[in-house]
Protein backbone atom coordinates (compact mmCIF):
# COMPACT_ATOMS: atom_id res chain seq x y z
CA UNK A 1 0.00 0.00 0.00
CA UNK A 2 1.26 3.46 -0.59
CA UNK A 3 1.66 6.33 -2.93
CA UNK A 4 4.38 4.89 -4.90
CA UNK A 5 3.92 1.31 -5.94
CA UNK A 6 1.01 -0.26 -8.20
CA UNK A 7 2.10 -3.89 -8.39
CA UNK A 8 3.05 -6.89 -6.50
CA UNK A 9 6.83 -7.36 -6.03
CA UNK A 10 6.80 -11.44 -7.06
CA UNK A 11 9.37 -13.93 -5.43
CA UNK A 12 10.30 -17.21 -6.55
CA UNK A 13 13.53 -18.11 -4.59
CA UNK A 14 13.37 -20.80 -1.80
CA UNK A 15 13.92 -19.70 1.41
CA UNK A 16 17.37 -20.49 1.91
CA UNK A 17 18.65 -18.24 -0.64
CA UNK A 18 16.17 -15.57 0.21
CA UNK A 19 17.54 -15.30 3.97
CA UNK A 20 21.21 -15.18 2.71
CA UNK A 21 20.61 -12.39 0.82
CA UNK A 22 20.32 -10.55 4.75
CA UNK A 23 23.08 -8.85 6.23
CA UNK A 24 23.22 -9.85 9.42
CA UNK A 25 24.57 -7.21 12.11
CA UNK A 26 24.37 -8.05 15.85
CA UNK A 27 22.21 -10.29 17.82
CA UNK A 28 19.25 -10.12 20.06
CA UNK A 29 21.25 -8.69 22.94
CA UNK A 30 22.42 -5.64 20.87
CA UNK A 31 18.62 -4.82 19.89
CA UNK A 32 17.68 -5.69 23.35
CA UNK A 33 20.41 -3.07 24.89
CA UNK A 34 19.08 -0.44 22.11
CA UNK A 35 15.56 -0.45 23.08
CA UNK A 36 17.17 -0.49 26.73
CA UNK A 37 17.65 3.19 25.86
CA UNK A 38 14.49 4.38 25.67
CA UNK A 39 12.81 6.12 23.34
CA UNK A 40 11.99 3.80 20.47
CA UNK A 41 9.69 4.41 17.86
CA UNK A 42 8.68 0.59 16.33
CA UNK A 43 7.25 0.62 12.75
CA UNK A 44 5.29 -2.47 11.78
CA UNK A 45 5.01 -4.59 8.79
CA UNK A 46 3.20 -7.71 7.61
CA UNK A 47 5.58 -10.24 9.17
CA UNK A 48 4.70 -9.65 12.42
CA UNK A 49 0.98 -10.62 11.91
CA UNK A 50 2.00 -14.15 9.92
CA UNK A 51 2.22 -15.85 13.33
CA UNK A 52 -1.57 -14.85 13.99
CA UNK A 53 -2.74 -16.58 10.15
CA UNK A 54 -2.65 -13.55 8.59
CA UNK A 55 -0.66 -13.70 5.14
CA UNK A 56 1.75 -11.25 3.42
CA UNK A 57 2.42 -10.20 -0.02
CA UNK A 58 6.20 -10.44 0.42
CA UNK A 59 8.52 -13.46 1.76
CA UNK A 60 9.01 -17.29 0.63
CA UNK A 61 5.50 -17.96 1.15
CA UNK A 62 3.54 -15.17 -1.45
CA UNK A 63 5.12 -16.80 -4.39
CA UNK A 64 2.52 -19.42 -4.20
CA UNK A 65 -0.40 -16.76 -4.26
CA UNK A 66 -1.29 -15.26 -8.05
CA UNK A 67 -3.51 -13.03 -6.31
CA UNK A 68 -2.69 -9.00 -7.43
CA UNK A 69 -3.81 -6.41 -4.74
CA UNK A 70 -6.67 -4.13 -5.46
CA UNK A 71 -5.87 -0.55 -6.79
CA UNK A 72 -7.15 2.65 -5.87
CA UNK A 73 -8.03 3.45 -9.34
CA UNK A 74 -9.66 0.03 -10.04
CA UNK A 75 -11.73 0.09 -6.73
CA UNK A 76 -13.28 3.57 -7.64
CA UNK A 77 -13.49 3.88 -11.47
CA UNK A 78 -14.26 0.21 -11.76
CA UNK A 79 -17.84 -0.91 -10.67
CA UNK A 80 -17.29 -4.71 -11.51
CA UNK A 81 -13.72 -4.56 -9.80
CA UNK A 82 -15.22 -2.70 -6.90
CA UNK A 83 -18.18 -5.60 -6.51
CA UNK A 84 -15.87 -8.31 -6.83
CA UNK A 85 -14.25 -6.70 -4.02
CA UNK A 86 -16.57 -7.21 -1.42
CA UNK A 87 -17.82 -10.58 -3.09
CA UNK A 88 -13.75 -11.99 -1.70
CA UNK A 89 -13.67 -9.23 0.95
CA UNK A 90 -17.45 -11.09 2.57
CA UNK A 91 -15.86 -13.91 2.62
CA UNK A 92 -12.49 -13.89 3.68
CA UNK A 93 -13.34 -10.96 6.70
CA UNK A 94 -14.05 -13.47 9.21
CA UNK A 95 -10.34 -14.89 9.01
CA UNK A 96 -9.66 -10.99 10.06
CA UNK A 97 -11.92 -10.51 12.21
CA UNK A 98 -10.97 -14.19 14.41
CA UNK A 99 -7.37 -13.20 14.60
CA UNK A 100 -5.84 -12.73 17.59
CA UNK A 101 -2.45 -11.45 18.56
CA UNK A 102 0.53 -13.27 18.59
CA UNK A 103 3.65 -12.84 20.84
CA UNK A 104 5.12 -10.70 18.74
CA UNK A 105 1.92 -8.02 19.56
CA UNK A 106 2.25 -8.70 23.06
CA UNK A 107 5.74 -8.12 22.90
CA UNK A 108 5.70 -4.43 21.55
CA UNK A 109 2.73 -3.64 23.84
CA UNK A 110 4.65 -5.28 26.92
CA UNK A 111 7.50 -2.59 25.70
CA UNK A 112 5.75 0.12 25.24
CA UNK A 113 4.06 -0.31 29.07
CA UNK A 114 7.61 -0.98 30.54
CA UNK A 115 8.63 3.01 28.72
CA UNK A 116 10.60 1.41 26.31
CA UNK A 117 9.04 1.90 23.18
CA UNK A 118 7.47 5.26 22.89
CA UNK A 119 5.50 5.05 19.83
CA UNK A 120 4.42 2.23 17.76
CA UNK A 121 3.28 2.76 13.72
CA UNK A 122 1.79 -0.18 11.89
CA UNK A 123 1.79 -0.55 7.90
CA UNK A 124 -1.10 -3.33 8.88
CA UNK A 125 -4.56 -2.81 8.72
CA UNK A 126 -5.38 -5.75 11.09
CA UNK A 127 -5.79 -3.70 14.27
CA UNK A 128 -3.93 -6.54 16.49
CA UNK A 129 -1.72 -4.25 18.30
CA UNK A 130 -4.48 -2.70 20.33
CA UNK A 131 -5.59 -6.27 20.41
CA UNK A 132 -2.89 -6.56 22.20
CA UNK A 133 -2.45 -3.87 24.38
CA UNK A 134 -0.31 -1.11 22.40
CA UNK A 135 -1.77 2.15 22.64
CA UNK A 136 -1.84 5.27 20.25
CA UNK A 137 -1.00 3.33 17.41
CA UNK A 138 -0.48 5.46 13.93
CA UNK A 139 -2.36 2.92 11.17
CA UNK A 140 -0.34 3.88 8.46
CA UNK A 141 -2.59 2.27 5.96
CA UNK A 142 -6.07 2.28 7.20
CA UNK A 143 -8.07 -0.29 9.14
CA UNK A 144 -9.85 -3.26 7.73
CA UNK A 145 -12.17 -3.01 10.89
CA UNK A 146 -13.48 0.57 9.24
CA UNK A 147 -15.39 1.17 6.63
CA UNK A 148 -16.36 4.39 4.96
CA UNK A 149 -18.84 5.66 1.98
CA UNK A 150 -17.13 7.53 -0.61
CA UNK A 151 -20.27 9.75 -1.28
CA UNK A 152 -21.22 11.39 2.37
CA UNK A 153 -17.85 10.58 4.02
CA UNK A 154 -19.77 8.20 7.24
CA UNK A 155 -17.40 5.88 8.88
CA UNK A 156 -18.78 2.58 9.93
CA UNK A 157 -18.00 -0.65 11.97
CA UNK A 158 -17.18 -3.36 9.92
CA UNK A 159 -18.95 -5.59 12.07
CA UNK A 160 -22.14 -3.59 11.17
CA UNK A 161 -21.75 -3.79 7.23
CA UNK A 162 -20.94 -7.34 7.51
CA UNK A 163 -24.44 -8.07 9.10
CA UNK A 164 -26.07 -6.15 6.16
CA UNK A 165 -24.07 -7.99 3.81
CA UNK A 166 -24.76 -11.49 5.48
CA UNK A 167 -28.60 -10.48 5.31
CA UNK A 168 -28.46 -9.73 1.77
CA UNK A 169 -26.66 -12.72 0.96
CA UNK A 170 -28.04 -15.46 3.01
CA UNK A 171 -27.47 -18.04 -0.12
CA UNK A 172 -24.06 -16.92 -0.58
CA UNK A 173 -22.11 -19.84 0.71
CA UNK A 174 -19.07 -19.30 -1.72
CA UNK A 175 -15.71 -21.52 -0.87
CA UNK A 176 -12.70 -19.45 -0.35
CA UNK A 177 -9.25 -20.13 -1.16
CA UNK A 178 -6.27 -18.29 0.05
CA UNK A 179 -7.26 -15.57 2.16
CA UNK A 180 -5.31 -12.49 1.10
CA UNK A 181 -3.43 -9.80 3.25
CA UNK A 182 -6.04 -7.12 2.63
CA UNK A 183 -9.05 -9.24 3.75
CA UNK A 184 -10.46 -10.92 0.91
CA UNK A 185 -10.45 -14.20 -0.47
CA UNK A 186 -9.64 -16.12 -3.89
CA UNK A 187 -13.45 -16.86 -5.17
CA UNK A 188 -14.98 -18.60 -9.16
CA UNK A 189 -16.46 -15.92 -11.20
CA UNK A 190 -19.20 -18.14 -11.15
CA UNK A 191 -18.97 -17.50 -6.98
CA UNK A 192 -18.68 -13.70 -7.29
CA UNK A 193 -21.59 -12.76 -9.92
CA UNK A 194 -24.19 -14.28 -7.29
CA UNK A 195 -23.04 -11.59 -4.45
CA UNK A 196 -25.28 -8.36 -3.37
CA UNK A 197 -23.72 -5.28 -2.59
CA UNK A 198 -25.21 -3.14 -0.03
CA UNK A 199 -25.47 0.83 -0.17
CA UNK A 200 -24.25 3.31 2.60
CA UNK A 201 -27.09 2.99 5.07
CA UNK A 202 -26.36 6.26 6.32
CA UNK A 203 -26.88 8.01 2.73
CA UNK A 204 -28.44 5.25 0.64
CA UNK A 205 -26.06 5.83 -1.87
CA UNK A 206 -22.52 4.71 -1.78
CA UNK A 207 -20.01 3.46 -2.83
CA UNK A 208 -18.82 2.08 0.45
CA UNK A 209 -15.11 1.31 0.72
CA UNK A 210 -12.42 -0.40 3.63
CA UNK A 211 -11.27 2.52 5.36
CA UNK A 212 -7.37 1.20 3.94
CA UNK A 213 -5.53 2.55 1.54
CA UNK A 214 -5.09 0.25 -1.02
CA UNK A 215 -1.89 0.49 -3.72
CA UNK A 216 -1.69 3.73 -5.73
CA UNK A 217 -3.80 5.55 -3.28
CA UNK A 218 -1.77 8.12 -1.30
CA UNK A 219 -1.56 7.72 2.76
CA UNK A 220 -3.42 11.50 3.97
CA UNK A 221 -0.73 14.20 4.28
CA UNK A 222 -1.69 14.86 8.47
CA UNK A 223 -0.80 11.16 9.27
CA UNK A 224 2.67 11.71 7.37
CA UNK A 225 2.92 14.57 8.69
CA UNK A 226 2.64 12.63 12.31
CA UNK A 227 4.53 9.67 11.93
CA UNK A 228 7.17 12.14 10.90
CA UNK A 229 7.39 14.07 14.26
CA UNK A 230 7.40 10.72 16.21
CA UNK A 231 10.39 9.97 14.01
CA UNK A 232 11.79 13.45 15.34
CA UNK A 233 11.15 12.85 18.76
CA UNK A 234 12.36 9.20 18.73
CA UNK A 235 15.67 8.12 20.25
CA UNK A 236 15.88 4.98 17.96
CA UNK A 237 13.93 3.28 15.10
CA UNK A 238 13.06 -0.44 15.75
CA UNK A 239 11.45 -2.02 12.27
CA UNK A 240 9.78 -5.32 12.77
CA UNK A 241 8.10 -7.70 9.75
CA UNK A 242 8.72 -5.20 7.18
CA UNK A 243 10.69 -5.15 3.92
CA UNK A 244 9.67 -1.50 3.51
CA UNK A 245 9.11 -1.97 -0.33
CA UNK A 246 6.96 0.52 -0.94
CA UNK A 247 8.06 4.36 0.31
CA UNK A 248 5.26 4.52 2.30
CA UNK A 249 7.08 2.99 5.17
CA UNK A 250 10.85 3.28 3.93
CA UNK A 251 10.62 7.22 4.04
CA UNK A 252 10.66 6.88 7.79
CA UNK A 253 13.93 4.99 7.90
CA UNK A 254 15.75 7.66 5.43
CA UNK A 255 14.30 10.31 8.39
CA UNK A 256 15.64 8.73 10.77
CA UNK A 257 18.84 7.73 9.38
CA UNK A 258 18.73 11.66 8.68
CA UNK A 259 18.62 12.91 11.93
CA UNK A 260 21.76 10.19 12.77
CA UNK A 261 19.14 8.23 14.97
CA UNK A 262 20.20 4.23 15.64
CA UNK A 263 17.81 1.96 13.52
CA UNK A 264 17.39 -1.85 14.12
CA UNK A 265 15.79 -4.16 11.46
CA UNK A 266 14.07 -7.75 12.13
CA UNK A 267 12.92 -9.25 9.23
CA UNK A 268 12.98 -12.45 7.51
CA UNK A 269 14.35 -12.00 4.28
CA UNK A 270 16.22 -8.72 2.76
CA UNK A 271 14.74 -5.20 3.31
CA UNK A 272 15.44 -1.85 1.48
CA UNK A 273 16.29 -0.49 4.75
CA UNK A 274 19.26 -3.43 5.25
CA UNK A 275 22.27 -0.65 4.29
CA UNK A 276 20.78 1.69 7.50
CA UNK A 277 20.56 -0.56 9.80
CA UNK A 278 22.72 -1.07 12.63
CA UNK A 279 21.53 -3.84 13.74
CA UNK A 280 20.38 -6.30 11.10
CA UNK A 281 18.33 -9.72 12.40
CA UNK A 282 15.70 -12.91 10.64
CA UNK A 283 13.91 -14.79 12.27
CA UNK A 284 10.18 -15.01 13.38
CA UNK A 285 9.40 -11.93 15.79
CA UNK A 286 7.63 -14.46 18.04
CA UNK A 287 10.94 -16.11 18.95
CA UNK A 288 13.28 -12.92 18.50
CA UNK A 289 10.80 -10.37 20.13
CA UNK A 290 10.16 -12.63 23.41
CA UNK A 291 14.03 -13.39 23.57
CA UNK A 292 14.86 -9.71 24.00
CA UNK A 293 12.08 -9.14 26.32
CA UNK A 294 13.83 -12.01 28.41
CA UNK A 295 17.03 -10.32 27.87
CA UNK A 296 15.65 -6.92 29.68
CA UNK A 297 13.37 -8.59 32.36
CA UNK A 298 10.66 -8.14 30.61
CA UNK A 299 9.38 -11.47 29.57
CA UNK A 300 6.64 -11.88 32.28
CA UNK A 301 5.01 -8.91 31.48
CA UNK A 302 4.01 -9.77 27.83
Amino acid sequence: MGSVVRSVMRYTAPQDAWEADVPVRGDVNALATLIAEGGALVLTGAGISTDSGIPDYRGPTSATRRHAPMTYDAFVGDPVARHRYWARSHVGWPQIAGARPNDGHRAVAALQRAGLVQDVITQNVDGLHQAAGARDVVELHGALGRVTCLGCRVTLPRGDVQARLAALNPGFDARAGEINPDGDAELADAELDRFTMTACPACGDGPLKPDVVFFGESVPRPRVDHCFDLVRRARSLVVLGSSLTVMSGLRFVHAASRRDLPVAVVTSGPSRADAAADVRLTGALGEVLPEALDTLGLLDRA
